[in-house]
């Protein structure tokens, strides 16, 4: 009878445990979900010129080739004193990447490019992170009458990583290993108190 009662308890206590290893793991998953931007930063925004799928994937065309450019000027810099000379220095550059972008993609559409501290930006829920709307220093790229859905990041610092438009992220290859590594921890534990429970009731 004893045994029994016991065999309860520990049953419960299971049951309590793996609630709050669940819960955990949701949290630690949730701290990759979003990164806090620096108060000093540099940011890209784009806008398509409509919605529709073509213009949608020409404004794609523009980010990755504008990103990658700047993301290449930038890897070495770690003041964003610099970072802001530099960009202000190469923006013809930048006007030719995003022209020569859209030569290559046949688009006839006119584009603008300015850099400045005032660009504006919606509010964005990431993960469960807001991010408020107002105005930002930034690049913004509008495309033909910009009208469409943007896409937006961090240049500098550069978190250009996580798409903060769809509101997901793309992990770096260190932050993969972390999260893994994370979550073969709670698999343990788990695997743990089971072990536990089964050689307790001799099953094993």
């Amino acid at each position: 009878m004893k045994k029994l009662w016991g065999t309860l308890a520990l049953l419960f206590l299971l049951l309590s445990i793996i609630p709050v290893i669940s819960t955990a793991k949701e949290l630690q998953n949730k701290e990759l979900d979003y990164q806090v931007i620096p108060d000093e930063a540099i940011r890209l925004r784009i806008l398509a010129n409509s919605d529709s799928d073509k213009d949608q994937n020409l404004k794609h065309k523009v980010r990755d080739e504008v990103n990658e450019v700047i993301t290449e000027w930038v890897k070495d810099i770690d003041d964003i004193e610099e970072a802001r000379q530099l960009i202000q220095d190469r923006l013809p550059e930048l006007e030719e990447v995003v022209q020569d972008t859209l030569e290559k993609e046949n688009s006839q559409e006119d584009f603008e490019l300015e850099y400045g501290e005032n660009i504006s930006f919606p509010a964005k829920l990431y993960g469960n992170y807001l991010y408020p709307a107002g105005e930002y220093e930034a690049i913004l790229v509008t495309i033909g009458e910009g009208t469409g859905s943007n896409w937006w990041c961090v240049l500098f610092p550069p978190l250009c990583f996580l798409d903060f438009f769809n509101g997901t992220s793309v992990a770096s290859d260190d932050e993969k290993a972390e999260k893994e590594e994370k979550e073969e921890k709670v698999e343990e534990e788990e695997v743990k108190v089971e072990f536990f429970l089964f050689k307790w009731l001799g099953l094993s």
